[in-house]
């Protein structure tokens, strides 16, 4: 009895395991697809259906099965539903997606509970990862650019500023981050504000600011619609780059922002990890792909989704197709390539991004605005989980 239980078992398992690599490999991917973050999410969503497009929607023998979930904005009780209905009710293998922080924190417990391989494409603050053991990010950490580029203000010549930050999560890093590396340095930082991140009116704010007549101003606001209001603030409240040095995470010279800043953007400095006037013959290809689809140039939540895809085929192909977590997030640890923003690596140990911070300077070439490269600082590493290996 029990020699025929275990042969009929041996005949049964491949069959179980042919049937289940024949089912399609479905995603959810979770994005704010109304509200005003509604841009970021068709940027992302538009360089996923990219990749899909020139890669095929075939991997490792498996479909691939795309799920699209819309959060409306910040609301992470959103998110967290949406991730559970994903998992439970259509079955998706992996979750993928998030533009916002408050969002994927969320999402990262289902992800940990239900044991289920996480993307994240975007969302910025260090301690995402720490959040589920089966999570990877293919974007950007803040105190991975802030810190980097508060030690590069002092270097500049740089000796006092004040800093005005988005008050959430990515905001509260980038103002620890750049106020840690700027004070260590030997700076002194004269002034502080944190600016509501829904729908902020950001006059008053740039107001206060420019009533300190400080030697410079750092600023950090999400991408999206904001940059380019907050860009209107500094030009109707007469801003002169030329006297207060603006610096600030890439956002705030984003192709929508300097199209509204105009001259006034000359001189503003950046730390980003993209932007698409980056010179390599992968952004050549990339953008040229994107503007031919979209009609529109790739931005960082652009990069952020081909990435991410990238890794979900990698690993796919890795596992020969199998979708259970742990052999995706092993697949993923490791994993380096050359992407349109330059060589990136996953984090073996961290599961983060490790890539180059670039130090950008607006500048008029060719008659445009557009980001020059200054500076750069190669395999930077999130320097907050750094710290919590010591």
């Amino acid at each position: 009895m029990i020699r025929n239980l275990v042969a009929a078992f041996a005949v049964l398992a491949p069959l179980a395991m042919s049937s289940a690599l024949a089912q399609p490999v479905k995603i959810g991917l979770i994005l704010p697809y109304s509200g005003q973050f509604a841009d970021a999410a068709t940027q992302m969503d538009n360089a996923i259906k990219l990749y899909v497009k020139e890669h095929g929607d075939t991997v490792a023998g498996r479909q691939l099965e795309i799920i699209r979930r819309d959060t409306g904005g910040v609301a992470p009780d959103v998110a967290k539903r949406h991730a559970q209905e994903l998992v439970v009710r259509d079955k998706v293998d992996i979750l993928a997606g998030f533009v916002l922080t408050p969002n994927a924190l969320a999402a990262a417990d289902i992800s940990a509970e239900a044991k289920k391989f996480m993307v994240v494409m975007n969302a910025a603050t260090a301690i995402i990862t720490t959040k589920s053991p089966y999570l990877a990010r293919t974007s950007l950490t803040v105190p991975q650019l802030n810190e980097t580029f508060g030690a590069w203000a002092y270097k500049s010549g740089i000796r006092k500023l004040y800093t005005m930050v988005s008050d959430y999560g990515p905001g509260h890093d980038a103002e620890g981050a750049f106020q840690r590396a700027f004070k260590e340095a030997g700076g002194e930082v004269v002034g502080s504000v944190r600016i509501p991140v829904a729908n902020p009116d950001f006059f008053p704010f740039v107001q206060r600011a420019k009533d300190l007549n400080p030697e410079a101003m750092y600023i950090f606001i999400p991408g999206g619609a904001q940059p380019a209001a907050f860009g209107k603030a500094l030009v109707d409240l007469g801003i002169d780059s030329k006297k207060t040095r603006i610096l600030g995470q890439g956002e705030i010279t984003e192709e929508n922002a300097l199209k509204i800043m105009g001259d006034a953007a000359l001189g503003f400095i950046t730390a980003f990890h993209y932007d698409h006037s980056h010179k390599s013959a992968a952004n050549a290809k990339f953008v040229g792909a994107y503007q031919a689809a979209w009609g529109r140039n790739p931005d960082f939540f652009s990069v952020g989704g081909w990435d991410g895809m990238h890794l979900i085929y990698e690993a796919l192909k890795k596992t020969g197709g199998k979708t259970d977590a742990e052999r995706l997030v092993a697949a993923a640890k490791g994993m380096k390539w050359e992407s349109p923003r330059g060589p990136i690596a996953i984090d073996p140990e961290t599961r983060d991004i490790v890539q180059t911070v670039y130090i950008r300077r607006v500048e008029k070439v060719g008659g445009r605005l557009a980001n020059v490269e200054i500076g750069k600082i190669e395999n930077v590493k999130d320097p907050v989980k750094e710290r919590m290996k010591k």
